[in-house]
């Protein structure tokens, strides 16, 4: 858990047609170009001369987490009606509008990032910085691309991708202490003895028995509790989010707290998923896991929970940014997206399917099941 915050996050947008915030250049020292951080270091690093500077966190700055009870009694205002972030390139000069907080400027490359201290209306509290470098997505792309049953085989041949992104993604996380009491049953096995009637090979009827299992229910209630941490919700819809969820899970004990520099040179999505939201899917799946506190609670053989008021207390959340590849391949004439974990190389995302290999494998599945019965046949 980090550190909590009796404030809530700034809050705030400027005014329409104002830039939406201040900028962060990053400038070599060495040769005037402009510094890009280096997955897998705490350094940027120069694309140009490879000269390196340490990225140095201020003295005392911990990753902090805000009140929930505080944040929802500030005034709203929706993130879809701030404004575009405006970028002038330091590279090129270029003056471009972009919602994203971080990004590569479009005409000449050159990293760009925004200051978000007062343009965001939560500002990111969290980021856990990409360890995963470019060799190694090519090395995980071709792995996953290998390894996909029913794929066809000239997939096979796609050994790097038409388009590679280095992504940072919001993600919510929420705490919360919670109470619950519940209702419901237990359910308790026993058994009966059942007399039933059977005809042998010779026409012959005789009488057999059998344990037959039941189920006794008993009334039950109860009170559980829990205490969660770090329940991670995904802050942005600009991706398939079974391909994100697949991703997990994410080294979040690894994050460092915020800092610009770890941004440059690589695209980062300013959120689009309202906390108010986010809270939401966190409590959704926190009472899947407060069920089944419940259901071992009751014990027995079976459960059943009729009803589960939850209370909740010390509630915090924060905004974090976690690194993702966003690959893109193309494949007969088709595009299809990958998504590799910046921090793990787990890989999720699209492909083909060969339908000369599916009938095959479908072949093949009746083919012995067909030999399965024909063998229990022949026996009789």
């Amino acid at each position: 858990m980090s550190a909590p915050s009796s404030g809530a996050p700034e809050h705030g947008a400027p005014p329409s047609g104002a830039p939406a915030s201040t900028q962060r250049v990053f400038p070599c020292t060495n040769c005037g170009a402009t510094l890009e951080f280096a997955p897998g270091t705490e350094s940027l690093r120069c694309p140009y001369c490879g000269s390196a500077q340490h990225i140095e966190v201020a003295a005392g700055r911990v990753v902090r987490e805000h009140s929930w009870d505080e944040f929802v009694r500030l005034p709203r205002k929706p993130v879809a009606t701030l404004g575009a972030h405006v970028f002038t390139c330091p590279g090129c000069g270029a003056v471009t509008e972009s919602d994203a907080i971080s990004d590569r400027c479009q005409f000449c490359g050159a990293p760009v990032v925004a200051g978000v201290d007062g343009g965001e209306m939560v500002v990111p509290e969290a980021v856990l910085p990409f360890t995963v470098d470019r060799p190694h997505v090519r090395e995980a792309l071709q792995g996953w691309v290998k390894s996909r049953w029913f794929a066809p085989n000239a997939l096979k041949k796609v050994t790097t991708a038409e388009s590679v992104r280095s992504t940072y993604l919001p993600h919510w996380t929420y705490d919360a202490n919670t109470s619950s009491s519940y209702t419901g049953e237990r359910g308790e096995y026993y058994y009966e003895t059942e007399t039933y009637t059977v005809r042998d090979s010779d026409g012959n009827d005789r009488t057999e028995t059998r344990q037959v299992r039941k189920t006794r229910w008993w009334p039950a209630s109860g009170h559980v509790s829990r205490d969660f941490d770090d329940v991670l919700v995904r802050g942005t819809s600009k991706v398939p989010p079974d391909h994100l969820d697949a991703l997990e899970p994410w080294p979040l004990t690894d994050a460092r707290p915020y800092d610009a520099d770890y941004l440059a040179g690589h695209q980062t999505l300013r959120y689009d998923v309202e906390p108010e939201r986010g809270m939401s899917v966190a409590q959704s799946r926190m009472a899947s896991v407060i069920e089944q506190d419940c259901r071992r609670d009751i014990g027995g053989d079976e459960q059943r929970v009729h009803s589960v008021n939850t209370s909740y207390s010390r509630v915090m959340f924060k905004l974090m940014l976690l690194p993702v590849w966003v690959c893109v391949y193309l494949y007969a004439g088709r595009s299809f997206q990958v998504l590799i974990n910046g921090r793990t190389a787990e890989v999720a995302g699209q492909r083909p399917y060969s339908k000369v290999k599916i009938a095959l494998a479908v072949i093949a599945a009746l083919l012995v099941v067909t030999a399965v019965v024909v063998f229990f046949v022949l026996r009789r």
